[in-house]
């Protein structure tokens, strides 16, 4: 299996894709203002208690306070509360965390009231997202992830993955990181690391012990609270650090600057992979170049098809995900039971790609269909389980019960991922009003014209629906090259898979969006 990944950067949000034998199998989208918040640790002040709860709300500067509970503080809390205070009694020399002396360990049956009170300043690290109208979720056991090691201040113990399964290999690194580690500081290895040699991990671990310096400087520097004082990488980057592996054949990057910061990254983890991080230059979007935005259509939605007539039914509710096997106008000729297994079989192999394309969690509900022999009821969870492998977050899935049902768990840290497909009628946009099509091009000259003359951009990227580029295309003198000598050669048609038949969008020689719409477009 070969995977690539893609990175879409837009003036507004970037997109990131992972293609698994050129099929989309995950896809983020973030908005260029808004900071992927899992992995950020700040100082911040308890706002609220909650007794009954036996937890607090914490106010880490989002709209909504933060959840902390009781049993999320982590063991070394008070070595962390003492330590705070010790850096912020002297605002010139930073106090170091070798020196510090480590308290004994919170009491897990001991309550919130009795260790925290309301204005008080603690360490925190954000776990999950806001989702919904909750807050975000804290711990105070702080941790610094890298590639291969995760460093923990206040830690004691090296622990090792337990997905690295050598005895030999175990021991080796669990020596290696003991020589190497800092005092007050725990350590835990990833699986990645297993065949590393000392001088990679050692190189990490000084990377990672930097980032905990930097941050604990802010805290002793400033006295701004709520205060972040650790930033998570950016989306690309930090997906990467989770997602990369030596079966990677290509990063393809449309935007100068991410480019270079995620070469500079793949540099660091991976020096002879440095070459597989290139830069796109081609004037068809990026996504429509490799396939995705076909498959992002395709992919989302209501309604799934997988082939054979056979479809998936996905519903969200506020408290779980239902999904429903229909078989479709798929053929009965092998009889009734074994189409029921061939369909669920396909089922499970584009749920298995659903869940992590989607990144859903919580509960799912998958109802297939009934099927009579228990061998095949086996077969269908056995099947789930393998296609499951390959996803990173923790879940559990547990056999058909009597109803027919398989219920699944997985792990969600941020809101699923939810793609509209539908798309705004391009004619009337909702009015009800339209113009005669066949003054669309003339629409679009006005808009040139209006760009060219008076604008004053002679330059730009005019997008549109494929058919639409065709149609201007089309001829020995076309209409694109009536344009071009009309208003200049600096006028270039795009075809765009996004955008629906009678859409259009401007951009400048930097692909910086062209806001054209007028009030008049509507009617």
């Amino acid at each position: 299996m070969t995977s690539e990944v893609i990175i879409d950067a837009q003036p507004k949000e970037i997109s990131i894709a992972l293609l698994e034998d050129k099929r989309l199998v995950e896809y983020q989208r973030e908005p260029r203002e808004a900071n992927f918040s899992v992995g950020n640790i700040y100082v911040a002040k308890v706002k609220k208690l909650m007794p009954g709860l036996n937890a607090c709300f914490v106010d880490v500067g989002f709209e909504r306070d933060a959840f902390l509970h009781y049993l999320d503080l982590g063991s070394q809390f008070n070595s962390f509360a003492k330590y705070l205070k010790q850096v912020q009694s002297d605002r010139k020399k930073l106090y170091p965390i070798q020196k510090a002396s480590r308290l004994p360990d919170l009491q897990k049956d001991g309550s919130i009231q009795n260790t925290l009170q309301v204005g008080q300043e603690v360490m925190v690290q954000i776990v999950k997202e806001p989702i919904s109208t909750k807050g975000p979720r804290l711990t105070g056991e702080i941790s610094f992830a890298g590639r291969y090691l995760v460093l923990i201040p206040f830690g004691d113990k090296v622990n090792v993955s337990s997905k690295i399964k050598s005895g030999e290999e175990r021991a080796r690194l669990k020596q290696l990181i003991q020589s190497i580690r800092p005092k007050n500081f725990g350590v835990i290895v990833r699986t990645v690391a297993q065949g590393k040699r000392v001088a990679e991990l050692d190189s990490e671990m000084k990377v990672l012990l930097n980032r905990w310096k930097e941050a604990i400087t802010k805290v002793q520097k400033t006295q701004d609270r709520p205060q972040l004082i650790f930033e998570e990488t950016g989306r690309a980057v930090a997906m990467l650090r989770d997602l990369f592996n030596p079966t990677y054949e290509n990063i393809y990057v449309n935007d100068e600057e991410i480019c270079t910061a995620v070469k500079h990254y793949v540099s660091l983890i991976a020096p002879e992979k440095a070459s597989i991080v290139k830069k796109y230059n081609g004037k068809v979007p990026i996504f429509d170049n490799f396939d995705v935005t076909r498959q992002i259509k395709s992919g989302f939605g209501k309604t799934i098809n997988y082939g054979h007539g056979c479809y998936l039914i996905i519903e969200h509710t506020e408290a779980m995900h239902v999904v429903d096997v229909n078989s479709g106008n798929r053929t009965k000729e092998k009889g009734q039971e074994q189409n029921a297994l061939d369909t669920n079989l396909g089922a499970a192999d584009e749920l298995a790609r659903q869940l992590r394309l989607r990144d859903m969690g919580g509960i799912i509900v998958v109802d297939f269909i009934d099927m009579n022999l228990a061998e095949d009821r086996q077969m269908l969870y056995e099947r789930m389980c393998k296609a499951m492998q390959k996803d990173r977050s923790r879940h559990n899935i547990l056999p058909l019960s009597k109803f027919g049902l398989m219920q699944i768990t997985r792990q969600r840290v941020r809101p699923v991922m939810d793609v509209d497909v539908d798309e705004e009628c391009p004619t009337c946009f909702g009015t009800g009003k339209i113009r005669s099509s066949i003054l669309f091009t003339d629409q679009l000259e006005r808009k040139i014209d209006r760009l060219v003359n008076k604008i004053g951009i002679k330059k730009f990227y005019l997008h549109v629906h494929p058919y639409v580029a065709a149609y201007i295309n089309q001829g020995m003198i076309s209409m694109k090259r009536r344009w071009q000598m009309k208003y200049g050669i600096g006028v270039h048609i795009i075809p765009s898979q996004k955008l629906g038949f009678l859409q259009y969008e401007f951009y400048d020689a930097k692909q910086q969006f062209l806001d054209m719409k007028e009030t008049n477009d509507k009617s």
